[in-house]
């Protein structure tokens, strides 16, 4: 490592102990409680003692010692799973409202996050080009996509959903509550739907719904969604967009013409779900399902006589499985969305592309370098690797070494199992003797990553010289000679 980026690590390390986690925003807090208080400056006053406060502030910094842990999700240096940590602004947000802890069940809960939860569902929609919808908030991914398959079972009964085989097993197991055949579908070499056998289903006549994954959970693959479509106009089967992870990258500017291309096609599909707690910058959970016919809502609709009179107007619990819903979720949602506008070129839309940007580049520097071998460019911000071995079963052996010499440096990265045929090992002289093989995976979705690449991969280069120094023989040297 040069002198001058060991002195720039020790200045980004310096800083960053200095402020590991956020507390000038507190103050700010405090305005905008005082702010919504005086809007129920009508009610008659009320003392609002801090009871037990020595009690209470054991219990909290106790629960703050309990929270140490953890994995550094809110770091750079965090760089395994699919976890971001909430943008400020929603944050506080969501803190505020629990002042008065909305429920956005009907307007009798939740007035107000009400009306923000439609205006930022409205906002999620119109990133996708949907002048009409139907859609609503949800505790995450699999709720909202438990909601479309729900719809998508009414209107063809008796008939399969379909997912590829990487897509996330939520789906087989929504279908499994519900009571409908699903059916996976092979994926070829980029990780993304086979045409081929999607077609060779569609013959059968038997497929109700086809689910397209936007950002499989180990590699971020995008299935080919404008194939899809061509072939619903031929077949006539309902097309729902499993966007939980990839969604927003709808908005990004530097992805591959085809990757662009399919998420364009988004616009067209029958239903979606898209994550805000994942490159939302929202707190867990959030999740979205939108249908583009806001007629099937009729399948939501329920009598309620007991409660709810104040409005005629449709409420959220009309056109939702959920019941009791948190409004702060929504209040959080609106005001990121506020500050951080969903357009593309906006600020928000430049987070994205610099986690692109960090994913292509970490890519770059795997393929310019001997002991690794990867496999196909990544089309989100999702990277998968392996280091080079004789044969496939070592490889996989040795991705674990790493892992946890990695994991001991503070570079957390995670592990996934994907099909051999994801990766080059022919052409990197690997046997192949399994059919799956252990790999490294990061997923690069803090916009800081860009300027902790770098220190990434150092730590990265020095866990594999200490996991695989003088370990097993690469192709073309000697047993016993070192990985370097």
């Amino acid at each position: 490592m040069s002198s001058e980026i060991r002195r720039n690590s020790k200045t980004r390390n310096s800083k960053t102990r200095q402020k590991l986690l956020d507390t000038a925003s507190l103050g700010v807090l405090e305005q905008a409680v005082e702010c919504l208080g005086a809007g129920f400056k009508n009610l008659p006053a009320k003392m609002v003692p801090l009871q037990k406060a020595d009690a209470l502030k054991e219990v909290l910094l106790e629960t703050a010692r309990l929270l140490q842990d953890n994995f550094p999700y809110f770091h750079p240096l965090y760089a395994g799973q699919m976890l971001k940590p909430p943008h400020p602004v929603a944050r506080l947000a969501y803190a505020l409202a629990l002042w008065i802890n909305p429920n956005n069940h009907a307007l009798d809960g939740g007035r107000s996050s009400s009306a923000m939860e439609k205006e930022a569902v409205a906002q999620l929609a119109k990133m996708f080009d949907w002048k009409t919808h139907i859609g609503h908030l949800c505790s995450g991914g699999t709720m909202a996509n438990l909601e479309a398959l729900w719809i998508a079972g009414q209107l063809a009964p008796g008939k399969k959903i379909v997912a590829s085989e990487q897509a996330h097993y939520t789906h087989r197991r929504i279908c499994q509550v519900l009571k409908l055949e699903f059916h996976e579908v092979p994926c070829d070499k980029q990780g993304q739907l086979s045409l081929p056998a999607l077609k060779s289903l569609l013959a059968t006549g038997n497929v109700g719904t086809v689910v397209a994954t936007m950002g499989t959970t180990a590699t971020g693959s995008v299935d080919p969604v404008e194939e899809i479509l061509a072939l619903r106009a031929q077949y006539g089967f309902r097309l729902h967009a499993d966007a939980a992870y990839g969604g927003y990258f709808r908005i990004v500017p530097n992805l591959e013409e085809q990757t662009r291309k399919n998420f364009e096609g988004l616009s067209e599909v029958d239903s979606l779900v898209i994550d805000p707690h994942k490159h939302g910058l929202q707190p867990y959970g959030c999740g979205c399902v939108l249908f583009r016919d806001p007629q099937e809502a009729r399948f939501y609709k329920h009598e309620s006589p007991y409660t709810y009179f104040s409005s005629e107007e449709l409420h959220l619990g009309e056109i939702s499985l959920e019941c009791s819903r948190p409004g702060a979720v929504a209040v959080a949602l609106w005001a990121t969305q506020k500050l951080l506008p969903l357009v593309p070129g906006g600020e928000f839309a430049s987070m994205l592309s610099k986690c692109r940007g960090s994913a292509l580049a970490l890519c770059e520097k795997l393929r310019s370098q001997t002991g690794w071998v990867t496999g196909f460019k990544p089309e989100l911000d999702i990277v998968v690797w392996a280091p080079r071995a004789p044969r496939a079963t070592q490889v996989s052996e040795f991705s674990r070494r790493i892992f946890a010499e990695a994991g001991g440096q503070n570079l957390h990265l995670a592990l996934a199992t994907l099909p051999a045929r994801f990766f080059e090992l022919q052409e990197a002289g690997i046997e192949c003797d399994a059919e799956t093989i252990t790999c490294l995976r990061s997923v690069l979705m803090k916009p800081e990553h860009a300027d902790w690449l770098e220190q990434i991969w150092e730590l990265l280069e020095g866990a594999r010289a200490k996991a695989c120094h003088r370990q097993i023989e690469l192709p073309g040297k000697g047993r016993g000679d070192a990985l370097d």
